[in-house]
């Protein structure tokens, strides 16, 4: 079993950044929401969300919901401002593990292929609270600028938002090895080789009966009248 925490950036008080008609805290929420959909289609994958609304949370709280759930990996997901275009990704800039770096290096990838033509502006690292005070593995995205007209053009669109979450479950995935579950194949029914036959009405006048059996037999029906 992989337990893996999203974490929604801002919330509530906090609408994070805000620019082109768009609030960074529903972005965000929209985004992992999608992550979790699409994770309930692996088998051993347990996911839980820092929220699942529009609440405040403080930076120290999110990662506590990761370190007493004792999460395998936690993702913190935001949109960025400033006045730059494209998607970067961080870490801590502390001690981390092996893995974290490697699963950065994993996911970071399967983002850029999955959100097409834009600007990959790095792996980089940070002394981010939600980074730092996490026990596990973690990451946070920056996916795009809202304060770009045309990143907020991208943002605005709930299938980019989707492919946003895409690159992301892909990368879980490959750095996790996740599987698909299986769906049930249905059953095939097997012929007994019996015939049923259905009678379609009963008539005392049989130019009745005659009716009805031309109008089965333009149907394609085969008819018989028996008297």
């Amino acid at each position: 079993m992989v337990r893996i925490v999203l974490d929604a950036g801002h919330g509530g008080k906090d609408p994070g950044a805000v620019a082109n008609g768009l609030k960074e805290k529903d972005l965000t929420l929209s985004i992992v929401k999608h992550i979790g959909r699409l994770l309930s289609e692996y088998e051993g994958v347990e996911v839980h969300y820092t929220r699942t609304d529009d609440r405040f949370l403080e930076l120290s709280e999110r990662a506590a919901i990761a370190n007493k759930l004792n999460a395998d990996y936690f993702i913190s997901v935001h949109i960025n401002a400033g006045g730059g275009t494209g998607f970067e990704s961080y870490i801590y800039n502390g001690n981390v593990s092996s893995a974290t770096i490697a699963y950065q290096n994993v996911i970071h990838e399967e983002i850029m292929k999955a959100i097409g033509d834009v600007r990959d502006r790095g792996k980089k690292r940070a002394n981010y609270a939600v980074l730092r005070e996490t026990k596990m593995p973690a990451i946070l995205t920056e996916n795009l600028f809202i304060d770009n007209p045309n990143d907020a053009a991208k943002l605005k669109s709930e299938q980019f938002l989707l492919q946003v979450a895409y690159g992301h479950v892909i990368g879980l995935e490959k750095a996790f090895g996740l599987k698909k579950k299986t769906k049930p194949q249905p059953q095939q029914k097997t012929s007994t080789g019996k015939l049923y036959r259905v009678q379609v009405g009963a008539f005392s006048d049989r130019k009745n009966a005659e009716k009805l059996a031309e109008e089965l037999k333009k149907k394609g029906y085969p008819v018989y009248i028996v008297g």
